[in-house]
């Protein structure tokens, strides 16, 4: 949802490129900040809950879930690849 014409995640005050990233395994895409090797934000939609191949063993999505290991490895191929650029903030 739009805020004064911006995403949320646009409204943060840190400064992070953010990228597009597809999940190797499963295709889902998100979108991806690195604010430094340890700390990424990513911005999930429903489509690609539904889509990754982890969440989908769930009976339905759950906050309880930490991640998906296999978008994780897609984030550090981006980073690797250059095509995510991390941005302290």
């Amino acid at each position: 949802m739009a805020v004064n014409g911006r995403a949320p995640w646009a409204r943060d005050e840190r400064r992070g490129a953010v990228c597009a990233v597809e999940c190797a395994r499963c295709g889902a895409a998100v979108l991806a900040v690195k604010f430094s090797p340890q700390h990424t934000s990513v911005q999930w939609t429903a489509a690609a809950v539904r889509a990754c191949a982890e969440f989908g063993v769930l009976s339905r999505p759950s906050a309880l879930v930490e991640g998906c290991g296999s978008l994780r490895d897609s984030i550090d191929a981006a980073v690797a690849a250059g095509r995510l650029e991390v941005s302290p903030p």
